[in-house]
């Protein structure tokens, strides 16, 4: 089955009631048909931290939502490690002319190492490395 990256902006706007991104999501998904989601500890962090200031309801349905991200068989969550952020690390400082933060880095690398070409999300900087962003706002 085919396997697509899930970027901090896909789960958002899954959760976060409002978020323009949400019908992207949604009309992504559907033209996709069956996949396998693949995304990493980092991502989740900071979907967490993107949502933490959102008041005591949202917290804890972004913290629900990780616990079945986490359970769920059709989502691959690739580990946090000492060599993934070495390596997001290296990308950050070989990208200095780019904008993109430590978690894209990373998210790049297991992509790249994973064979996958794209990714649920709708940050042009996936694009800048050369995959396909499969969300529209």
């Amino acid at each position: 089955m085919k396997e697509v990256f899930a970027d901090t902006l896909y789960w958002v706007a899954i959760v976060k009631p409002g978020d323009p991104y949400a019908k992207g999501a949604k009309q992504a998904e559907e033209d996709l048909g069956e996949f396998i989601t693949v995304t990493t500890d980092e991502v989740l962090a900071e979907f967490l931290t993107s949502l933490s200031k959102g008041g005591a309801v949202l917290r804890k349905i972004a913290a629900n939502m990780v616990h079945a991200i986490l359970d769920n068989p059709n989502v691959k969550v690739v580990p946090q490690s000492r060599d993934s952020f070495l390596k997001g690390l290296e990308l950050y400082k070989n990208r200095t002319d780019k904008k993109y933060s430590l978690t894209d880095c990373v998210s790049m690398n297991v992509m790249k190492n994973k064979k996958i070409s794209e990714a649920l999300t709708h940050d042009h900087h996936f694009e800048q490395e050369g995959f396909k962003n499969l969300m529209k706002k």
